[in-house]
């Protein structure tokens, strides 16, 4: 049977979530947005309300929360701001290569920091590698009882203000994806450099940096899995995180929308509510309509995963429709808000230019459908 019904506890959550989105996100959005800076405070009582770092396991002090609520928690704070529920994702995302591939030790070490507020990152992305995650040219020499880092990386997210990333980089260049590992590197290590901060057209509210390593000594212990599991890990990570960023896409839409019906229901023309044009509620309602496909499809994801089922295929479903829904549902709320929606003295002005980097952060649209192809012809 299947059931579309939340639990309980689940819509305890939503509501958790909504009410802070509302109270504490939504606010301050604007002017986050005005000045890139990083929104600390939001990251605390967020903490404190168990509504960041829902990934780690009940054991290291964690929720230990269920995909699908890490999906239903995003929907409700990239309604408040997509930029600002970028960063609280990607701080789970920077849990998962250690819940995935850290020792017991480097576990217990390092995950209740990280609940006690340690924020993460997740270096992949280089200045000459994005959607080719094996182009990456960081590469991690064996030395001694350890490894020495170098190389460069790009649009690192929360990368300025993290306290550790988990950096991939070659440690066998010969066999290309084979050959990639994943490290756990802390911020205060000698040759750890945080270089320029990104000057963005949208989801200003969320910290972007370049970051280079120089000669930085890590620990054997600091690898994550074994030499090798790098692509593997981080394949698995965005099957974990793309529904999750989905979520946030979906969220964004849904209030671009809400903010439509709103200005739509008060809006007069022709001696009427524009609300009651053809022209208007038909562009509404294909809103809707996106909005509740893209949200079933990151359930589907998300509910594949808590199950244990591989859902590569449906992850990039999700990603590539709530990313470009996103873009399309912003885009026409600003056409319903006329000139007023071209001024920042109205929401969804922010809104179309947060929605952009969905397209492009996660895997671009084209790369999901490049998986979705491959899954359809290729898979067995």
């Amino acid at each position: 049977m299947v059931d579309f019904r939340l639990t309980e506890e689940q819509k305890a959550l939503v509501d958790l979530a909504r009410k802070f989105g509302n109270a504490e996100i939504r606010p301050i959005a604007a002017r986050h947005d005005e000045s890139h800076e990083f929104p600390h405070d939001v990251f605390k009582k967020a903490l404190d309300l168990g509504l960041l770092n829902v990934n780690i396991p009940v054991e290291y002090g964690g929720t230990g929360m269920t995909l699908m609520d890490e999906c239903l928690i995003n929907e409700e704070l990239g309604a408040a701001c997509p930029g600002i529920a970028a960063s609280m994702e990607v701080n789970n995302l920077s849990n998962w290569p250690i819940v995935l591939g850290g020792s017991p030790e480097i576990k217990k070490k390092y995950l209740p920091k990280i609940n006690e507020g340690w924020k993460g990152a997740y270096a992949l992305t280089e200045p000459e590698a994005g959607s080719d995650v094996a182009g990456i040219q960081s590469f991690a020499k064996k030395d001694g009882d350890g490894y020495v880092l170098n190389g460069s990386k790009q649009f690192i997210t929360n990368g300025s203000v993290a306290d550790f990333y988990c950096v991939f980089a070659y440690t066998d260049k010969s066999v290309r994806y084979g050959g990639m590992s994943c490290f756990l590197v802390e911020r205060a290590w000698d040759g750890v450099r945080v270089g320029k901060k990104e000057d963005k057209m949208g989801q200003r509210a969320s910290d972007t940096c370049s970051m280079s390593f120089e000669d930085v000594r890590i620990p054997k212990t600091h690898l994550l899995g074994n030499e090798g599991d790098g692509f593997k890990i981080a394949m698995h990570v965005f099957d974990h995180s793309r529904p999750a960023i989905s979520a946030i896409a979906v969220g964004c839409a849904r209030r671009a929308m809400e903010e439509s019906i709103r200005f739509a229901s008060e809006r007069r023309a022709f001696g009427k509510p524009i609300s009651e044009l053809q022209a208007v509620s038909f562009m509404i309602a294909d809103m809707a309509v996106s909005i509740d496909a893209s949200r079933l499809l990151v359930w589907q994801a998300a509910s594949m995963m808590d199950q244990g089922i591989r859902n590569s295929k449906q992850a990039a479903f999700a990603k590539v429709f709530a990313a470009d829904t996103a873009m399309k549902v912003t885009t026409d709320a600003v056409q319903v808000f006329g000139g007023y929606g071209y001024s920042r003295e109205y929401p969804v002005e922010k809104l179309m230019r947060d929605a952009k980097i969905f397209q492009i952060y996660e895997g671009t649209s084209q790369i999901q459908r490049v998986i979705i192809g491959r899954e359809i012809f290729h898979s067995k």
